[in-house]
């Protein structure tokens, strides 16, 4: 019987060459209640995003022919329709360096393989739920969408000012430390100091309010 409990029909796209890892996970996740598209690599995937079948999240393998996850993923935070969409990298490569330049370049989670189906499952409904609980707790605009509300007296400074337009571009904080000429910590003190001045929590909202302030 499948598990249908709080899913509310939320689609995955799920990516990787291996055709048995597709076929696995994909009866897995529909087992618990999920709809599941698939791609075999990242160039397909963007295939399916640009005929606006845009999916709850995005469950990508790192290396892949054609279109790796990080070309996929820096595509997809470049993107309006698609920059919100949390991702979840699968990969063999587990040493520390590997998720962190998976994190750094987009990804929201970072899963190892081989993996057990239920560490999947779980950290697909904790990123679902995330997004649900910050939904829940915005209050609705003109469009229905979520207002993002800061202080009315933040000043930014040129500089934050820059990175903050680049943030809702979608970039990275690696890619905007290469645009900027700086290190990468010099970008996570600015967006660090940007979420304290604006009482946001992350990123994400950064970009949000960036795009309803007109700055981006």
């Amino acid at each position: 019987m499948k598990d249908n409990s709080q899913k509310d029909n939320k689609k995955l796209l799920l990516i990787d060459d291996d055709p048995n890892l597709i076929l696995l996970v994909k009866d897995y996740l529909e087992f618990r209640g999920y709809n599941v598209d698939t791609a075999e690599n990242g160039r397909e995937a963007l295939e399916i995003l640009d005929n606006n079948d845009v999916p709850d999240m995005i469950i990508c393998d790192v290396m892949m022919p054609e279109m790796d996850g990080y070309s996929l993923v820096k595509h997809i935070r470049g993107e309006p329709t698609t920059n919100r969409i949390p991702v979840l990298f699968l990969s063999a490569k587990g040493q520390s360096q590997d998720r962190v330049k998976g994190l750094n370049e987009g990804a929201d989670v970072y899963m190892v393989k081989p993996f057990e189906p239920e560490e999947l499952v779980a950290q697909v409904e904790s990123s679902l739920n995330q997004i649900k609980r910050w939904e829940q707790g915005r209050p609705k605009g003109l469009d229905g969408g979520p207002t993002i509300h800061v202080p009315h007296n933040v000043e930014l400074t040129p500089t934050e000012l820059k990175v903050v337009q680049l943030v809702a571009k979608g970039m990275a904080n690696r890619e905007i430390a290469t645009q900027l000429n700086v290190s990468q910590r010099t970008i996570e003190s600015h967006v660090s100091n940007m979420l304290n001045k604006t009482s946001l929590n992350n990123r994400t909202e950064l970009a949000r309010w960036a795009m309803e302030s007109s700055m981006a």
